[in-house]
C-alpha cells in the first residue's frame, strides 16, 4: 500500500471552456492543474464545425495522468480542434476504477444533437434512478452514476434542452458538479448543498469553469466568481458577445450549505480559492487551532521541532509551528521528511512481505533534523493507519527523543457517500478502536496522539460558517438520505 492509498481519496476534477480557438490546449492545462483530484484517467471532448455548419464532437480519453493520455501533443491540434471543450480527471467513486468504459467525459448523440458530460461527485440516489431507467428500457454502457444524468436528459419529453437538463438535475440527489457541452452551449451546475467547489473564469473573450481556481492561474485566466450552490450557468455565443453568462436556479428554495470540509483539510490545492476563502489561509488556521488545543513541549525545556508529512500538510505544519511560538514555546518548523515525486502509475509496489518498503519508496528521513529531538509530526488525516504506523517506524530510525503525532481533522469513523472514496467503516482505524485515541496511539506506537475535535475543526474554518460544512465522515450525521449498502463496483459483471 502506498501513502496515497491510506489517505481520503479524491473524486474528480472537471474543466470547461467556451469561445477559444485553442480550447483543447486550455483544457489540457486546466486538467494538468487539477491532476491532484484524479490520477486514474483523463479525457477531453471538443466541439468543432467542419465546414458543413454542423457541430461535430471530437474525443480523446485514456488511462493515466494528463501528460500520459495526451503525450502526443498533436492530438490537441489535429484531433481535438474546435473552440469549446470540456475535460475530466478521474478518480472513481462509483463504477470500477479498472473499467476503461467508465472514463469520462461521456458523449452521446440524441434527438437534440450532441451531448458530452463530465461529473465530479457522487449521486446518492443513483441506484434507484438507474433501476427505474432500466425498467423503462434504458441500456447502460457504463457502471458510473454519471451515465444516469445522460439518460435522464436524453429520455426527457421536454423540447427545450435547458429544460431537459434542469429536469434531470432536479431528479438527482447527493454531491455533484457537472460540465455539459452541447452543440451550441457550455453548461455547468453545482448541487444545491454545495458539497464540491466549482468556479467561473474568463480568458480573453472565452469563459471557463473549473473545480478549482488553480486551473485558471496556470493560463493567466481571470477568476470571476464561484458557481453558487444550486446554480446552473449557461454559456453560449450570446454570452461571448454580451460578456454575460445566463444563470438559473436548480431549486426554488435555497438549501443549507454543506461544503466538504476535507476540501480545506486535504483535497484542494493550497493556492486555490474555494467556498469563499483561500485554501492556504484555512489550512494555516487548522494548524493554529491544532497548536492552541494540542501543544507539545519538550520535558527538558529544549526546542520542539515541527515537521509535516509532505505535501498536503505543509501549510498546516507552518500554522502549527507559528502558533507554538506565539504561546512562548521554543519551536521551529523543519524539513524532516523528504518525499519522492517521481513515482509513476506503473511503479512496482512491494508485496505484503515487505510492506514498509512502500513508505520508503515515497519518503526518507533527514536524520540530522530528528536525532535526539522532540518531534511533532503534523498530518491531515489517518484512514486505515497502516502507512502512518510505517512512517513512525521510519522516523524512529533517526533516534528522536520522542514523536508526537498531531492530526488536523477529527477521527474518521464513517464512510463518505458524497464523492470521497473512504474504505468501509471496518477498515477505518478510528472505527476499529471505537474512537479511542489512546488505543490508536498504542497501535501507531507514538509518544502522543491528538486530533482536532469536530468543534475545534469547525472553529478553525468558522470564517466560512460553522454550519456550512458536512462532517458526516466524523459524526455519522449525513445531510441527505444515503444508501449505506452502496458499493461502487456493484454494477460490474
Amino acid at each position: 500500500m502506498n501513502y496515497e492509498e491510506d489517505k481520503p481519496n479524491s473524486f474528480c476534477g472537471i474543466f470547461g471552456i467556451y469561445g477559444s480557438e485553442t480550447a483543447s490546449a486550455q483544457a489540457y492545462y486546466g486538467l494538468h492543474a487539477l491532476q491532484h483530484r484524479g490520477q486514474e484517467a483523463s479525457g477531453i471532448v471538443t466541439r468543432s464545425f467542419n465546414g458543413d455548419n454542423r457541430a461535430h464532437f471530437n474525443i480523446v480519453k485514456g488511462e493515466g495522468l494528463v501528460s500520459e493520455v495526451f503525450a502526443d501533443h498533436n492530438l490537441l491540434t489535429e484531433q481535438l480542434f474546435g473552440n469549446s471543450a470540456i475535460g475530466h480527471n478521474r478518480y472513481s467513486t462509483t463504477g470500477s476504477a479498472k473499467s476503461r468504459k467508465n472514463i469520462q467525459p461521456f458523449m452521446v448523440n440524441y434527438r437534440l444533437g450532441n451531448l458530452a458530460i463530465g461529473h465530479n461527485g457522487n449521486l446518492t440516489n443513483a441506484k434507484e434512478l438507474r433501476e427505474e431507467l432500466v425498467n423503462e428500457g434504458a441500456i447502460f454502457q457504463t457502471t458510473s452514476d454519471t451515465e444516469v444524468i445522460l439518460h435522464l436528459i436524453a429520455r426527457s419529453k421536454l423540447d427545450n434542452q435547458i429544460d431537459q437538463i434542469m429536469e434531470a438535475l432536479r431528479k438527482i440527489e447527493g454531491a455533484y458538479c457537472v460540465v455539459i457541452l452541447t452543440d451550441d452551449k457550455l453548461i455547468a451546475a453545482r448541487d444545491p448543498l454545495g458539497f464540491r467547489p466549482l468556479s467561473l473564469g474568463k480568458l480573453d473573450k472565452a469563459f471557463l469553469v473549473a473545480s478549482e481556481t488553480c486551473a485558471f492561474d496556470i493560463q493567466r485566466a481571470e477568476f470571476l466568481r464561484e458557481v453558487e450552490a444550486g446554480e446552473m450557468i449557461v454559456i453560449d455565443d450570446e454570452s461571448i458577445s454580451s460578456k454575460k453568462i445566463k444563470s438559473y436556479r436548480i431549486n426554488e428554495n435555497p438549501e443549507p450549505q454543506k461544503h466538504c470540509v476535507f476540501e480545506y483539510i486535504y483535497f484542494s490545492r493550497p493556492d486555490s480559492f474555494i467556498f469563499g476563502h483561500n485554501v492556504d489561509k484555512m489550512r494555516r488556521r487548522l494548524g493554529k487551532e491544532l497548536a492552541r488545543s494540542h501543544p507539545v513541549t519538550d520535558p527538558d525545556g529544549e526546542r520542539v521541532y515541527v515537521i509535516s508529512v509532505p505535501d498536503s500538510s505543509n501549510t498546516t505544519a507552518l500554522g502549527y509551528a507559528r502558533e507554538l511560538e506565539k504561546q512562548g514555546i521554543d519551536a521551529r518548523l523543519e524539513i524532516g521528511l523528504i518525499r519522492s515525486h517521481y513515482i509513476g502509475r506503473t511503479f512496482i509496489q512491494p508485496g505484503q512481505t515487505n510492506r514498509e518498503t512502500g513508505v520508503r519508496i515515497k519518503f526518507n528521513i533527514v536524520k540530522g533534523v530528528l536525532e535526539g529531538r522532540t518531534i511533532v509530526v503534523v498530518d491531515d488525516s489517518i484512514v486505515r493507519g497502516t502507512t502512518s504506523k510505517q512512517l513512525v517506524h521510519l522516523l524512529r530510525e533517526a533516534n528522536p527523543k520522542s514523536i508526537h503525532l498531531r492530526i488536523s481533522s477529527p477521527p474518521i469513523m464513517y464512510p463518505c457517500f458524497y464523492g470521497m472514496d473512504f474504505p468501509s467503516s471496518q477498515e477505518l482505524i478510528a472505527f476499529q478502536k471505537h474512537g479511542n485515541i489512546e488505543e490508536i496511539k498504542k497501535y501507531l506506537e507514538v509518544d502522543s496522539l491528538e486530533y482536532l475535535t469536530i468543534n475545534e475543526m469547525l472553529e478553525a474554518v468558522s470564517e466560512a460558517g460553522t454550519e456550512n460544512f458536512c462532517t458526516a465522515c466524523f459524526s455519522g450525521k449525513y445531510p441527505t438520505n444515503v444508501d449505506t449498502n452502496f458499493k461502487k463496483e456493484m454494477y460490474e459483471v
